[in-house]
């Protein structure tokens, strides 16, 4: 069974505890799943390298302030939609009833779907928070990493903002390469299904309706 609470370690916010943490991500992947370490190896060995306040400040210009993206899936999937809203009521209940600690981020942080995967028990319910929520939200985040779209964004932001975090060119897209990894790892574990997405207005339906019932 893969250990996808490990994996949600990667995207912590930055500290001692939490490279040590990754250090042992790279060193499970490189046991395990060799093809899919390759992926991560240039965030662990960036982590490694890079000062705690250059990692912070990456860290939060890639998904705090004025971010590339954000680590809330529902928010990636649904936007400002009320779904979002009924999701995370009922992803909290399932947090519940799986006993997993959610700490201070939201239900539908990426952190807290990828520990919720082996804790619940419920087979459906796992596959639908695969494949309605988890694998169309990174695909969507990793798309944000384009440079196009991100020297987009960069354009709005001076102009609105007329300021912006530093950015080490080398290391500023850095997190794309866990979310890949994470990713190409689901794919093992859960192939692509044909036809298994609804269109978008039907998906928001229908996920929340799956939730809304296995609750």
């Amino acid at each position: 069974m893969i250990r996808y609470e490990l994996l949600g370690d990667l995207f912590l916010y930055p500290s001692e505890e939490v490279k040590a943490k990754i250090c042992d991500v790279q060193k499970y992947l490189d046991e395990n799943f060799l093809i899919v370490s390759d992926l991560l190896r240039d965030f662990s060995e960036f982590v490694k390298m890079t000062s705690l306040k250059e990692w912070e400040e990456i860290y939060t210009r890639t998904f705090d302030v004025q971010a590339i993206t954000t680590l809330d899936l529902g928010y990636v999937v649904f936007g400002d939609d009320y779904k979002r809203g009924e999701l995370l009521v009922n992803l909290g209940n399932e947090h519940k009833a799986a006993n997993n600690d959610c700490g201070t981020e939201l239900a539908d942080h990426l952190t807290n779907l990828l520990r919720l995967i082996n804790k619940t028990a419920d087979s459906e319910l796992k596959h639908d928070l695969i494949y309605y929520i988890i694998k169309p939200a990174l695909k969507k985040i990793i798309s944000e990493f384009d440079k196009d779209s991100i020297n987009g964004k960069n354009k709005v932001y001076e102009k609105h903002h007329r300021t912006l975090i530093e950015q080490n060119e080398i290391n500023r897209l850095i997190y794309q390469k866990p979310l890949l990894a994470i990713l190409e790892l689901i794919r093992i574990a859960f192939p692509d299904e044909q036809n298994t997405f609804p269109e978008e207005k039907d998906f928001a339906k229908e996920i929340s309706n799956e939730l809304e019932i296995q609750s």
